[in-house]
């Protein structure tokens, strides 16, 4: 077992957890009688988290590979993973909780599962920038003008989901983030469909 692949068996966890506490939530959801109503509010702040906890499954990759192991890299990793499973957990009311509008329960926990998701992603971003600056590679980073475009949009657009009080407002910042999201999937799946790219067909 390599460095990378003991830190990611614990990190790992701990974002998987993540995603079947939201997965969990939506199946307990559907389950209760009566069913409570959905809105529109809830099922997207479940398809943000859980694409925000994909892409940092997929960061924890390209980050972490190529860290040295040690017992700051596990406890940072804690932090991070942590910060995305209390949101996750906040999504969805709980059994006990007897909730007839998840748009209730949404304005009750928003802000404190958008801060979380936010600052897991500062922290992290943070992180890219202060390994380039330590490796003397930030200027790199600097003219990376994605990387600040990806990072200022989508700080801009979880701080007005976060703090807006007028629900026209936290749908189109949340709309706005899935549409991000869509943007680097679809940049994401353009090596899987390019010739070569991934083939079914058994290569001799």
């Amino acid at each position: 077992m390599s460095a990378f692949e003991f830190f990611f068996s614990f990190y790992g966890l701990i974002l998987g957890l993540s995603v079947a506490e939201l997965l969990g939530g939506f199946a307990r959801t559907l389950n209760r009688n009566p069913r409570p109503r959905f809105g529109l509010l809830t099922p997207l702040l479940v398809v943000f988290a859980a694409l925000d906890v994909t892409t940092f499954w997929f960061q924890a990759w390209i980050i972490f590979r190529p860290a040295p192991f040690n017992l700051a890299l596990l406890m940072l990793g804690l932090v991070i993973a942590g910060l995305f499973y209390i949101s996750a957990t906040l999504v969805f009311p709980r059994d006990e909780d007897q909730v007839e509008d998840l748009d209730a329960h949404f304005w009750r926990n928003k802000r404190t599962i958008l801060l979380l998701l936010l600052s897991a992603n500062v922290i992290v971003a943070s992180l890219i920038v202060g390994v380039a600056a330590a490796q003397g590679e930030l200027h790199l980073v600097a003219k990376s003008w994605f990387f600040w475009f990806g990072v200022s949009l989508f700080t801009g657009l979880t701080l007005i989901s976060a703090l807006a009080r007028r629900p026209w407002i936290v749908k189109a910042a949340l709309i706005a983030l899935l549409a991000y999201y869509g943007l680097n999937i679809s940049r994401a799946a353009a090596p899987l469909v390019e010739k070569g790219g991934w083939s079914l067909v058994a290569k001799e």
